[in-house]
């Protein structure tokens, strides 16, 4: 339904500003919230910004979740139809030094944002959880049908208790709510805490990368466009009560995405084997059936072109 009001909540982040820009494309009314935090550059973020404000249906607010006084006002006078909350403090490594900044905007944050909904009538709450939920599991792929309650992180702890807290909503007050487990995101103006990035910055500079596990580490690489199409889908659909894998359902060697990395950059990575770190999983991988059958999702961007896209933008942003 166009001229839908919708409120992006992390839209000065890396998967809030490819969502604004996508709906803003099509005519929705989005208005996107972010308190441009300093996790990471904010230029990037206020850049990102930026370009969703040269769209005319596309207001920005600089609010905190964890401020409910605040975000009261915001849900009074924009009325959102449905709310896509990204707004989260990321990174698995952040919260072992800085817990309670994810106990700020992950827990109270989030019990902020469905207060609101089931008060305002907001007819669905589509959410970013993660994969990092599946913690410990040594099956793979990993199913949204697998037991999730071993996570090895603070971050992985927050967003089970996202997933099981929108449940109850769900079930208490009839929200809808879909939770979307992303499975290692990347592309154009993608997060520079993250390892792609990271790697393609000191490989450009010629300073030594830190991989670790000494290297034997796989992921499921999912191109930013991919996951937005998956976010799309769950907007659209609004199931009552739903959870679903948002990854490319393949996963790769870490040294195949930095032998990736150098051949587009054109420059050898100097590296340093290090052991696992805590917090870390080995291994990552999407099992997407029910994704493909209840949001229609097929990933269509593989690792090769997805890192060539990345690494053509990183360049121009750098304007190297």
């Amino acid at each position: 339904m166009l001229n839908e009001r919708i409120l992006v909540t992390g839209a000065a982040g890396f998967i809030g500003f490819h969502l604004s820009k996508s709906l803003l494309g099509d005519g929705y009314e989005v208005l996107g919230i972010d308190n441009v935090n300093d996790y990471y550059d904010p230029n990037l973020k206020w850049a990102r910004l930026d370009i969703l404000k040269k769209y005319g249906n596309f207001k920005f607010e600089r609010i905190n979740i964890a401020d409910r006084e605040t975000l009261t006002a915001v849900f009074t006078n924009f009325k959102p139809q449905k709310v896509v909350n990204l707004a989260a403090q990321a990174g698995v490594r952040y919260s072992i030094t800085n817990p309670y900044a994810y106990m700020d905007s992950n827990l109270v944050g989030f019990l902020n944002i469905l207060e609101l909904c089931r008060h305002n009538d907001v007819e669905g709450l589509i959410y970013a959880s993660s994969s990092s939920v599946y913690g410990g599991n040594t099956k793979l792929p990993f199913s949204v049908e697998d037991r999730v309650d071993q996570p090895i992180s603070l971050y992985a702890a927050t967003k089970r208790a996202n997933e099981l807290i929108a449940y109850s909503y769900s079930h208490l007050y009839a929200l809808h709510t879909t939770g979307l487990r992303f499975f290692t995101v990347y592309g154009p103006w993608g997060r520079p805490d993250m390892a792609m990035f990271i790697f393609a910055d000191k490989i450009t500079k010629g300073e030594p990368i830190q991989v670790f596990n000494n290297g034997k580490m796989k992921r499921d690489f999912t191109y930013i466009n991919d996951i937005i199409s998956g976010i799309r889908a769950a907007i659209e659909k609004n199931f009552q009560c739903e959870m679903f894998n948002v990854g490319y359902h393949r996963s790769e060697k870490l040294m195949f995405m930095i032998a990736l990395i150098e051949k587009y950059i054109g420059k050898k990575a100097i590296i340093i084997f290090k052991s696992m770190q805590p917090g870390d999983v080995p291994e990552s991988f999407a099992e997407i059936n029910k994704t493909k059958i209840l949001l229609g999702y097929n990933p269509g961007t593989n690792i090769e072109e997805g890192i060539k896209e990345f690494i053509n933008w990183y360049r121009d942003y750098n304007k190297l």
